[in-house]
This record gives C-alpha cells, sequence and structure tokens, in this order.
C-alpha cells in the first residue's frame, strides 16, 4: 500500500483504488477531523459519511463539498451526517441539480425521518421528501457472513455494506441495533465504521474476503459503543497486522507506540490517501 500526503487529493485518479482520510477523530475531538473518507478509482468517488466539519475539512483540502456527487451513509451520529443539509440544499437551489447517495430502503425512510426532515421539508410551499433532495443508488441485499448486508456499484467502485453493532451498547448482535454499517471496498479493503468489538465480524468477512488491509474504529478507552484498542489488542496477530486504527481522540499520541507495539499495521493519519495498487 502506498500512503500519500492531501498535496495529492483530487477526485480523479489513474485508475488504482485509494482512500483519503479527510479526517480520524472522534466524536468529541478538537484537533481532528471527523472520520469521513473519501474513495476514488479512475474517474470515480464516493464519500463515505459527510460530518458536520466535513464541508469544511474538504474547503481547506482545497475540494468543495459542491464537488462531491457520490454520498455513502454508515450511520446516523451527527459527525457522520451533519454536513447533509449543507450538500442538499445547496443543491436543490444553487446547483439545480441532485447529489446520489446509495442508501437501503430501510436507512432511507429513518434517515429522512429521524435526522434531516425537520430542516428539509418545509423549504417549499409543497412539503419535501427525501428523493426531492436526493438521487438513490439503491443496493440490493444479500447475506453475507451471517447478516445482512448490501451492495451496489458506483461506477467501478464495488461496495457492500454489512450492518454492524454500533449501539446501543446494550444490543447483544447488530439485528438489535440501529442502522449502522461497515463498508467493504472492491473486496479489498474493510472501513468498520463505528462499531463496537465484534471479533466474529472480522474473521467471518477476512475469512471470505482476505483483505488487504482494515481500517478499524479504535476508542481510548474501554466502555460504550466503540471498539476500544484495548479489546483489539486480542485479536489474532494475523489480523492485527492488517488493521490500521481510526476513529480515535485527540491524546492518541500517548497510545501511538502501545498499537504499534501490539502489532496493528499502523495508525491512519488524516489528509493522506492510502492507495491500492
Amino acid at each position: 500500500m502506498n500512503v500519500t500526503s492531501k498535496a495529492n487529493l483530487g477526485l480523479t485518479n489513474d485508475g488504482e483504488l485509494s482512500l483519503f482520510f479527510i479526517g480520524v477523530g472522534s466524536a468529541f475531538s478538537k484537533n481532528l477531523n471527523q472520520t469521513n473518507a473519501l474513495i476514488v478509482k479512475g474517474d470515480d468517488h464516493l464519500l463515505i459519511d459527510c460530518g458536520t466539519r466535513c464541508s469544511q475539512s474538504l474547503h481547506e483540502y482545497g475540494i468543495p463539498i459542491t464537488g462531491i456527487q457520490n454520498f455513502l451513509i454508515t450511520h446516523s451520529h451527527a459527525d457522520h451526517i451533519g454536513g447533509l443539509e449543507e450538500v442538499h440544499l445547496h443543491g436543490r437551489y444553487v446547483q439545480n441539480k441532485k447529489p446520489n447517495m446509495v442508501i437501503a430502503p430501510e436507512y432511507e425512510q429513518l434517515l429522512w425521518s429521524q435526522s434531516l426532515r425537520g430542516g428539509s421539508e418545509m423549504s417549499e410551499s409543497t412539503p419535501l421528501k427525501f428523493r426531492d433532495l436526493w438521487h438513490v443508488i439503491e443496493p440490493k441485499c444479500v447475506v453475507r457472513g451471517g447478516r445482512d448486508t448490501w451492495e451496489a456499484n458506483v461506477g467501478s467502485i464495488n461496495i457492500k455494506l454489512p450492518r454492524t453493532m454500533h449501539y446501543p451498547d446494550t444490543a447483544p448482535s447488530w439485528r438489535e441495533s440501529f442502522w449502522s454499517t461497515g463498508v467493504i471496498i472492491d473486496d479489498k479493503l474493510l472501513f468498520t465504521s463505528d462499531t463496537r468489538f465484534d471479533p466474529e465480524f472480522l474473521e467471518t468477512f477476512d475469512r471470505e474476503f482476505n483483505f488487504d488491509f482494515i481500517f478499524h474504529d479504535c476508542q481510548l478507552f474501554t466502555g460504550g459503543v466503540h471498539s476500544s484498542i484495548e479489546e483489539l489488542m486480542t485479536l489474532p496477530a494475523e489480523l492485527k497486522r492488517k488493521i490500521l486504527l481510526m476513529h480515535y481522540g485527540d491524546n492518541w499520541k500517548d497510545f501511538e507506540k502501545v498499537g504499534i507495539d501490539a502489532g496493528f499495521h499502523a495508525w491512519v493519519k488524516q489528509g493522506h490517501t492510502y492507495t491500492i495498487e
């Protein structure tokens, strides 16, 4: 895997699969951007999550949020959806076009009714609906690894969205959890997004796909609705060698050596592009 700095950021490349990390921070981080990431492959791109600070962060990297056409949301916390209202209202009233969103019907209803509807529905005399603001790329539902998984193609980019176990912290499995998914990219990379510690999920899907790398949620304390570094350290060595840690707190430097000594591949760095050639 080749790693480069933000100087190489763009919405097209020579055809290789790349993942640019706009940020790597947890929801409450002040010194790190939110963990939103941009997939680029040839002429195709897809933004994974669009948090409250995503538009500003992309602006600072030289890409306006209005230049992003394809979106994918993994779950409904503000650091993952807080920037969507700007996107769809700008699209309707300034650009006069709808952005695309890869979204399953179940989650479309939840995202609209529980999060986006309040700020957008009454923008005109006739109430708006989700599909007035977004062009939906509807993935197909399959069962992979014993759990519901949604699959779609965005141009040359194949994505699979396995359901994950994020919140509430009392949910015994992904079935009882609120909607959240990971993202499998071209069967090569796993981006867990936010998830509680779920070794069965990792081991089952890695057996099926033999991922090149796994970008994994990493909380720096144990408890709540995220995977802690302590828990992740208990994974088999062969899995840890594939894992790059993301979605961490501002004090991550205190744990940097701990993570490397534990056998993880690396800590993800914001403003860097990870390319599979």
